[in-house]
């Protein structure tokens, strides 16, 4: 049963997260705790004009479920829009409560997660990636920190 939760993508994903780290003066941060198992994802973003991701860096300390999203995130995040990152995020929380869907080419890999549908504990750490961007994001977009075009 694990061996299905813990996939050799989903593992290997986990070992390789990009962007790990803080910015030094990012234009957005916002953290994500997962109560039940202690995950906790810091995430940094500065926008470019056009409102989308230029420089992003993630704090991760997680399970493995997690990380392995972090890594997903990080490997699509630049460039992405707001728009994008939020769909993701929604995706993925259909995804994990049983419905079929479809990631764009970005965040595609996040079907890897279909896998952990039946481990409901495990769904906060899952999400907390891209519950942080989404927020960072957002707080970047309302204090306006995107360079003037």
């Amino acid at each position: 049963m694990l061996d299905d939760l813990y996939s050799t993508k989903l593992l290997t994903l986990s070992a390789s997260i990009p962007h790990l780290g803080r910015l030094d003066a990012p234009g957005g941060t916002a953290t994500s705790h997962a109560r039940l198992c202690g995950s906790v994802v810091t995430a940094d973003v500065v926008l470019d004009q056009e409102g989308r991701v230029s420089s992003f860096a993630q704090d991760v300390k997680a399970c493995a479920l997690g990380q392995a999203s972090a890594a997903v995130l990080g490997q699509g995040v630049i460039g992405a829009s707001h728009e994008e990152i939020v769909t993701a995020r929604d995706g993925l929380r259909a995804l994990l409560s049983g419905e079929d869907i479809r990631f764009d080419e970005r965040f595609s890999d996040l079907a890897v997660f279909e896998s952990v549908r039946d481990y409901k504990a495990r769904h906060a750490s899952v999400m907390l990636a891209f519950e942080a961007t989404a927020e960072a994001v957002e707080q970047a977009l309302a204090t306006d920190t995107a360079p003037a075009a």
